[in-house]
């Protein structure tokens, strides 16, 4: 396995839905470095709160204290992404009281901490939102949210090309177009960042409508008049397997990204799980982030706290 010429950086799910996990891992990760992949590092943590009308993507469950969240983040010097990526906002949505107070807490992060801080971004689809973000909130990046389904690569690039954004996150289906990956330019290429461990039926025609109904319960439509949408995968009804995730050829494995997208000048990579348990999603950080030797001092260390329920 070739030696990776670039720095992995990965972008984690649960920045509220799974605080505790990582109360418990960052730790491990600053005290055991050895322990993790010397060639990459956890840039960003994402997600949002329940009931945040701004959310999307997933219904969120996160209970965290935001001011506990904003202080481990802030201790790890690790870029805290809220995910607000609703597609059907408003202009009347924009008022939100509980949004706005969470982008005030995570937008003062760099004057309060001055210019060694770590900047925050946040996730959008709605270019309402991402208009509304950049003139309120001008010390957030912006992440071109992969619930905008971009499945053609001339509109992918498209994206790639607005200033707005700082990084894309296309469909999990461009994944392995290498002949047409490979001829963007390095700046373009800076900006991609893949999602690796999409379980979705490869075929799916049915993605985007699936995160509207997402949208929708999170601006809290009537319950009763959102016609519930139904994956018809034959997989569906097992739920999300990481097993199955890794045959799916859209999947990024870690030999991928040491031997095709490092070397080729890609270096961003989303692990999904916001909707999973803390157990699923500390499988991901094992795979994709802890040496073989060290994973189960790992698992010990998470596993053994009684503090955690991983289930």
């Amino acid at each position: 396995m070739q030696q990776p010429a670039h720095i992995a950086h990965y972008h984690l799910p649960g920045l509220f839905e799974f605080y505790e996990l990582y109360k418990l891992f960052l730790p491990l990760w600053r005290k055991h470095r050895n322990w993790f992949y010397s060639w990459c590092e956890i840039s960003s943590i994402y997600g949002s709160p329940m009931d945040c009308l701004w959310g999307g993507g997933r219904v969120g469950f996160g209970e965290a204290d935001v001011n506990a969240v904003y202080e481990l983040v802030n201790e790890y010097k690790i870029s805290a992404r809220l995910t607000f990526s609703n597609s059907l906002l408003g202009k009347e949505h924009l008022a939100d009281k509980k949004c706005n107070s969470l982008c005030k807490k995570f937008s003062n992060q760099l004057a309060k901490n001055g210019s060694t801080a770590v900047r925050n971004g946040v996730i959008v689809h709605s270019d309402l939102l991402a208009h509304y973000l950049k003139n309120q909130y001008p010390e957030f990046y912006l992440v071109s949210s992969t619930t905008k389904v971009l499945t053609n690569f001339a509109d992918f690039e498209a994206e790639l090309n607005r200033p707005e954004f700082a990084f894309v996150v296309p469909d999990f289906r461009l994944n392995k177009n290498f002949e047409r990956l490979n001829q963007l330019n390095q700046n373009q290429k800076a900006k991609v960042e893949f999602l690796c461990n999409e379980c979705c039926d490869f075929g799916c025609k049915n993605r985007k409508a699936c995160y509207e109904n997402v949208s929708r319960k999170n601006l809290g439509e009537d319950i009763e008049n959102i016609i519930e949408h139904k994956c018809t995968s034959n997989q569906a009804a097992g739920g999300y397997r990481f097993s199955l995730a890794m045959k799916n050829p859209g999947f990024i494995s870690i030999e991928d990204i040491q031997n095709i997208y490092l070397p080729n000048g890609f270096s961003n990579f989303k692990i999904e799980g916001r909707g999973l348990g803390s157990a699923i999603v500390l499988e991901f950080i094992l795979y994709y982030i802890t040496k073989p030797e060290f994973q189960l001092e790992v698992r010990e260390a998470i596993y053994l706290d009684s503090m955690l329920d991983l289930f």
